[in-house]
């Protein structure tokens, strides 16, 4: 008879559908306080499925849990990489999209950040096989409604216990 729950080796996956922005929102809160030094999420999506609005969602998340006030959080699509602090964890939040593959990623720090905050990059795709291997990858997908967003969180089986309470409440809380 098959096991009835995954086994503790087979790779995490949960998949939502956000109604909207809020809903969007609302997941990146629900994540927040999941998170921890030194995990990454590889945020992906075409243009303008709301890995931006992920991501600075999450980030406010982060902020307001550590007693840090509101910043704002633009898209580092011409500056590559912004930081912000969270109390004592620092959060970088990457966009690679103007750059053309892994040898261009050489000297953002990405690594280093991957081990020492928590690392947020849009288009990962452009870190080939550098992407760290505990990642979780969040995949945004434009839905049939004009803002609803199908989410997919996809990572090692290690997420599975840490993620556990976002899937008790449906992904999006």
């Amino acid at each position: 008879m098959p096991d009835a729950l995954p086994r503790s080796d087979t790779p995490f996956r949960l998949d939502a559908d956000l109604a909207d922005e809020a809903a969007t929102r609302r997941l990146a809160a629900a994540l927040a306080p999941l998170l921890r030094r030194g995990d990454t999420l590889l945020l992906e999506g075409p243009v303008g499925a709301g890995k931006t609005a992920f991501a600075r969602a999450l980030i406010g998340a982060l902020r307001a849990a550590a007693g840090e006030a509101p910043e704002e959080v633009p898209s580092p699509t011409f500056t590559l990489v912004q930081t912000y602090a969270a109390g004592p964890v620092e959060i970088w939040h990457a966009d690679l999209y103007r750059l053309s593959g892994p040898e261009d990623c050489e000297e953002l720090g990405l690594a280093e950040a991957a081990e020492t905050a928590i690392l947020l990059v849009e288009w990962p795709d452009r870190l080939g096989d550098r992407a760290p291997a505990g990642a979780l990858t969040v995949a945004l997908a434009p839905a049939a409604a004009p803002e609803a967003r199908h989410v997919s969180l996809r990572g090692p089986a290690a997420w599975r216990a840490r993620l556990a309470p976002l899937a008790a409440q449906g992904a999006a809380g």
